[in-house]
């Protein structure tokens, strides 16, 4: 028996049959999606307003921790050194015994002057005994006025004698002293640079034993340029008030250490444009060394009332700042803006947005410029009610 051959035209109108019904799914299917897309809610995106209060100028600069008091330690008379009595990098106290000298010589000319001194002592009493003398022949004329005159002048070189030797006594009693190296200040000191056994000179060309500074008192030093010092310290200086100083080290999250401007230079660097400036720092903590690099933020001048966003909402297109907020059609617009000063994590806005502006905080990955959203307000999204909203909880209507 033969198979049955398949007409042509029959194969074509199954071919079509099935192109209508799989039109027909597809149709279907595109609808749906369409229906669910249209149905699908605006992302949620959350904002702060723009808030507007009065803030001062401040200005971040990069300057240096130095010691209030710095001295090196030399050798006041030359010398074998005996003894060191420090650690280095110990912490002493004024007064202190550092580091001692042979003191053999300086005795020996101690006791030589002592031994001056008690022989002009001798002869000033021999000088006043003849001119007691001297004078009780006076007045019995038994004497010439000439020979008077000569015990009188002979009892003065002998107390002015006296004097000189009393002088170099005390100038050797103080050469011995300074055998002993003693601090001359409260620090912290470093290492001996000369050690035991060792011969030391004296002068102002004599190379330093060691170095004290001061830890408990320090300054941060850094420079201002003009613009800030006319801005900053100028109106406070005529207010009569200090403009508010804080201090961070290079790991410190913020400026936690409070100080006070203490020295100005008296004339601006015409080579730099800056004028060198000291702030005390009021406490200053353990691991504060003189030269760490200190972050200074100066605080000051006549107050202005300031647009202020989070730092946070702060982005960037190549040179240009924008933020992006929720306009009065809840669509996501970019706002290109010019940045004041940071205060604390808020930056001063200068120029793009209105107070009460609605600046996203968080979710602008969700909503691209022109994109409808739901806003809400921060202070609402983390609220208690934000933690059982569907969002929050991952549920899916």
């Amino acid at each position: 028996m033969k198979p049955l051959k398949k007409h042509p035209l029959a194969a074509l109108a199954l071919a079509a049959i099935s192109v209508a019904s799989a039109g027909l799914v597809l149709t279907r299917h595109g609808t749906h999606a369409h229906a669910e897309a249209a149905a699908a809610p605006p992302p949620t995106v959350t904002y702060k307003p723009a808030l507007q209060r009065p803030v001062s100028d401040a200005q971040d600069y990069t300057g240096r921790l130095e010691a209030v008091d710095v001295v090196d330690v030399r050798p006041k008379v030359p010398g074998t050194l005996m003894k060191v009595h420090f650690k280095d990098g110990q912490h002493v106290r004024q007064g202190d015994l550092l580091f001692s000298i042979d003191p053999a010589p300086l005795q020996a000319q101690l006791q030589q002057a002592q031994a001056n001194l008690a022989g002009a002592q001798e002869r000033q009493r021999l000088a006043n005994s003849e001119l007691a003398r001297g004078q009780r022949l006076m007045e019995s004329a038994s004497i010439a006025r000439r020979e008077f005159d000569a015990l009188d002048n002979a009892a003065r070189e002998a107390a002015a004698a006296l004097k000189g030797v009393q002088a170099a006594v005390a100038q050797a009693q103080l050469q011995l002293g300074y055998t002993q190296l003693r601090a001359p200040i409260t620090g912290r000191i470093s290492r001996a640079e000369i050690t035991a056994g060792n011969v030391v000179v004296a002068g102002g060309d004599a190379t330093p034993l060691t170095r004290i500074v001061s830890d408990g008192k320090l300054y941060a030093a850094f420079h201002v340029d003009e613009q800030s010092y006319l801005r900053i310290i100028a109106p406070s200086l005529r207010s009569g008030a200090q403009p508010a100083v804080s201090v961070g080290l290079a790991n410190d999250a913020g400026f936690p250490h409070a100080a006070t401007i203490e020295a100005l230079d008296n004339q601006m660097d015409t080579r730099s444009g800056t004028v060198r400036v000291r702030a005390r720092i009021a406490q200053a903590s353990a691991e504060m060394l003189p030269g760490l690099q200190a972050r200074v933020r100066l605080q000051g001048g006549a107050a202005y009332n300031a647009i202020m966003v989070d730092e946070a909402a702060v982005s960037t297109d190549q040179d240009r700042k924008y933020v992006l907020i929720v306009n009065a059609e809840n669509k996501v617009e970019r706002r290109f803006v010019e940045l004041g000063a940071l205060q604390g994590k808020e930056r001063v806005l200068r120029s793009g947005v209105p107070a009460d502006a609605k600046v996203i905080v968080d979710g602008a990955y969700r909503a691209p410029p022109g994109t409808t959203v739901t806003a809400v307000a921060a202070d609402a999204a983390d609220g208690p009610q934000a933690a059982s909203s569907p969002a929050a909880t991952g549920e899916r209507s």
